[in-house]
């Protein structure tokens, strides 16, 4: 099985894009060449966010596992380099499948699928209508809030104390630290308030945008806000590497965070006593089935696959470490909003 990995990393270079070679088994190894090329464009924020890029990228290694697959890579630091990035990847014709990560990329992706007719694309987190060589991935991002939103509109009314943190019974609040504000980072805002409210009318929930998904100071102040002068007792983020900032005030003031995208009890392993739960994104599952589609020669452009609770695309997953210590009723209540959502007894807003 090959093993064979670049990285192209963007910069400000005259090119758009430097390269730095290399691959599993090290420097210099030499391999054959793969059956199936991949190329990966990262949203914003690159990998090491531990939550929506490297779920990406674990799809793929989870991929390059069972098939006979490699990869290149391209972690744009600005939007600016998308169209550079997914152009570099096109031109060349030496992959099969390029993989454009988050709904950033849409406005770029629309121009070069266009150009480059012959190249298949995958899409994550947006649409692109009318091009039979794109496929789009979706994922019911405001069900999801809704359920996290839930569990925190239950445990703010409750005098809760578990790891390193605890609530304030005497007042019920409640935060969400978004990134970029965005139709997407706005649905999950939407989705986690209706949430709340299902739970607890009585609770208030307090909103901040910092503006990047790469702002880990910015999503500590942020927080640190809510914590110290709202008396929030749970702060919920939608953030990427921004959000790492969340999980410190958390730890710092002694309060709850809600992570995102990934379990961020098990991949925020420092903070796991403040984590209460993440909301799931499995990005990693669409990777892999976009992968495994090329490997099989069934790739189907042209279409969007939507991902939900329903089918655990969106899922729910309490904290490594204090998800035992939530009390079983408030768990019951939450798995019974979501219930509600699938038979469509619940109708969850996707705009604030």
């Amino acid at each position: 099985m090959v093993r064979n990995r670049r990285r192209f990393l963007t910069g400000a270079t005259a090119a758009g894009l430097t390269m730095a070679a290399g691959c599993v088994g090290g420097f210099g190894a030499e391999s054959e060449e793969s059956t199936v090329q991949i190329g990966m464009v990262y949203a914003t924020g690159g990998l090491g966010d531990n939550s929506f890029n490297d779920m990406a990228e674990q799809g793929l290694l989870d991929a390059q596992d069972d098939f006979d697959i490699s990869f290149d890579d391209a972690e744009p630091e600005t939007e600016g380099e998308f169209p550079d990035a997914q152009r570099s990847f096109a031109e060349s014709g030496d992959y099969d499948l390029v993989s454009c990560i988050g709904f950033a990329q849409l406005d770029a992706l629309e121009e070069n699928a266009e150009q480059y007719s012959d190249q298949d694309f995958i899409l994550i987190d947006e649409e692109l209508d009318g091009r039979d060589n794109v496929r789009n991935y979706l994922f019911d991002e405001p069900g999801g809030s809704f359920q996290v939103g839930h569990l925190a509109g239950l445990l703010t009314a409750e005098e809760f104390s578990a790891g390193n943190g605890e609530t304030n019974p005497d007042a019920d609040v409640v935060g969400f630290v978004g990134g970029a504000e965005s139709p997407l980072i706005e649905s999950f805002e939407a989705g986690f308030t209706a949430g709340v409210e299902h739970a607890n009318d009585n609770a208030e929930v307090v909103t901040t945008y910092v503006g990047d998904f790469n702002d880990t100071t910015g999503g500590q102040e942020a927080a640190l806000t809510m914590y110290q002068d709202d008396d929030a007792d749970i702060v919920f983020h939608a953030a990427g590497r921004t959000g790492f900032g969340v999980l410190q005030a958390a730890e710092s003031e002694g309060r709850f965070a809600i992570g995102v995208d990934a379990d961020q009890s098990i991949t925020e392993p420092d903070y796991a006593d403040n984590i209460l739960a993440s909301m799931v994104k499995r990005v990693d599952e669409a990777m892999y089935t976009a992968v495994e589609s090329v490997v099989n020669d069934e790739f189907e452009g042209g279409e969007t696959e939507r991902l939900g609770l329903e089918d655990g695309g969106i899922e729910t997953v309490y904290g490594d470490t204090l998800g035992d210590e939530i009390p079983g009723e408030i768990k019951d209540q939450v798995e019974k909003s979501r219930q509600a959502i699938i038979d469509g007894e619940i109708d969850v807003p996707n705009e604030p």
